[in-house]
């Protein structure tokens, strides 16, 4: 039986930890990307994403291997054992932004334009894209006031997707399709359901980034304060 001294034990553990903040700067780029092709409507940046897909699920799959592996052969205790329980759910986290920011994506491939920017679309992804990049430098610092401030700044991204979709409805509502073009209301309908999508999907890569930083609190104080 191999006998693993503290010091590799706590390499493992470092290099854990560096190896989730890079999966995190690469679902980043991908999330920053799936926005900016869905306000750009640029095609080829939203097929470059949804390409992408595949090195995040790999390095997923490489890192809930190796928080296994350490659950089994290392048994952690007390902050060690937060610590990796955290990363193990944190890495489930990035991996479904990464699906999100895919989602995103083939969004902007179905629509032959760019969605509005009256229901503040790139506002939205800005914020939720920011709040991810943050809650992973929390997690990369042990930052316990950054988790409470992530959590805080997410009441102002679901604020203004409840106020997004709401005027996406009202616009539907009160706008009037081309009596002369019998595709006119399809098409309209087709890019209502984007708009909400997108914006549900923005929404959630929000709450993700909330529970890495709940999942970084509780590994940092034993606090479960904001995992819900």
């Amino acid at each position: 039986m191999t006998t693993v001294t503290r010091e590799t034990y706590q390499q493992s553990l470092a290099s854990l930890r560096e190896d989730v903040v890079a999966m995190g700067g690469l679902v980043v780029d991908r999330l920053e990307a799936a926005v900016e092709s869905l306000t750009a409507a640029d095609e080829a940046l939203a097929r470059s994403v949804i390409d992408g897909d595949d090195p995040v699920n790999e390095t997923y799959l490489d890192l809930e291997d190796r928080c296994t592996d350490l659950f089994a052969l290392q048994q952690p205790v007390a902050g060690d054992l937060r610590f990796v329980a955290a990363s193990f759910k944190i890495i489930t986290d990035l991996e479904r932004v990464g699906d999100l920011a895919t989602n995103l994506a083939r969004y902007a491939l179905a629509g032959e334009r760019a969605l509005s920017t009256d229901v503040a679309v790139a506002e939205i992804g800005r914020l939720a894209v920011g709040l991810v990049e943050d809650a992973i430098d929390a997690y990369a610092a042990g930052g316990a006031a950054a988790c409470r401030e992530i959590a805080a700044r997410d009441d102002e991204v679901d604020a203004l997707c409840q106020r997004a979709s709401e005027r996406v409805v009202r616009d539907l509502i009160e706008r009037e399709a081309d009596g002369d073009d019998p595709w006119a209301v399809e098409r309209l309908l087709d890019d209502v359901s984007r708009v909400l999508l997108t914006v549900r999907d923005l929404e959630r890569v929000a709450d993700h980034a909330v529970n890495v930083a709940a999942r970084t609190l509780y590994a940092a104080e034993n606090d479960p304060e904001l995992i819900y």
